[in-house]
């Protein structure tokens, strides 16, 4: 990193962008807790993230943060449900609460109908749809997404999008995108892209499409 110096707001969907080897997942694991940086801090919620021990972040992230990955990372032998249950019971939230919210989170994003499917009986939309549901169940002030389509086809990944763009601005939640696509990025209210580990453009992107009129269908029941 090549002294960056930024500051992402509340509820802001911000976008960093960059090729490979221009430090987009240093900077994303930095922000997130799981690097530490050589000089400087990451401060969430007041706290410097850096300065955590590992059990307190370990606690911290339990507490403040969600993940979205490219691969989905959902364990093979658990239903969609008990997937998306996981951050919950590191909360020790009792077990019929957590399937309570855990439906109603797959609900959410149009799984309802999938509860007891395992991954691979899913396909990829369906699994990283899991991802999303499990990323954003426990209401996490800062949700990370590292390339969250790059394993989708054109049409899932515009779904996909607009269901995690949805859902953070219900929840007036931050989100945080990483990617190489420009066209990810400007679904983004703010585009920070780097180059060499340096910001070389910090900028609000052109929108691709109206998104408020191709939102996918979803249930809006308030979650409790």
């Amino acid at each position: 990193m090549d002294n960056i110096n930024i500051e992402i707001k509340k509820g802001e969907i911000c976008c960093i962008l960059g090729t490979s080897g221009s430090g987009k997942s240093t900077l994303l694991n930095m922000l997130a807790g799981l690097e530490k940086p050589t000089r400087g801090d990451i401060i969430i919620n007041n706290s410097k993230v850096n300065k955590l021990s590992e059990k307190r972040l370990a606690v911290f992230r339990q507490k403040y943060i969600g993940f979205i990955f490219q691969s989905y990372n959902l364990i093979p032998t658990l239903t969609a449900e008990e997937n998306v249950a996981l951050p919950l019971v590191f909360r020790r939230m009792r077990k019929k609460r957590r399937v309570e919210e855990s439906k109603q989170m797959l609900t959410l994003v149009g799984l309802g109908d999938r509860l007891r499917h395992k991954p691979t009986q899913m396909s990829g939309g369906q699994q990283q749809r899991v991802g999303i549901a499990r990323a954003f169940v426990a209401r996490p002030a800062v949700v990370f997404a590292d390339e969250p389509t790059g394993n989708l086809d054109s049409r899932t990944t515009i779904e996909v999008m607009l269901l995690m763009l949805q859902i953070a601005r219900d929840n007036n939640q931050t989100l945080i995108i990483v990617t190489h696509d420009i066209e990810i990025a400007s679904y983004a209210d703010r585009v920070i892209q780097l180059k060499d580990g340096a910001i070389i453009a910090d900028y609000a992107p052109e929108r691709p499409i109206e998104i408020e009129t191709e939102m996918p269908e979803l249930v809006h029941d308030e979650i409790k």
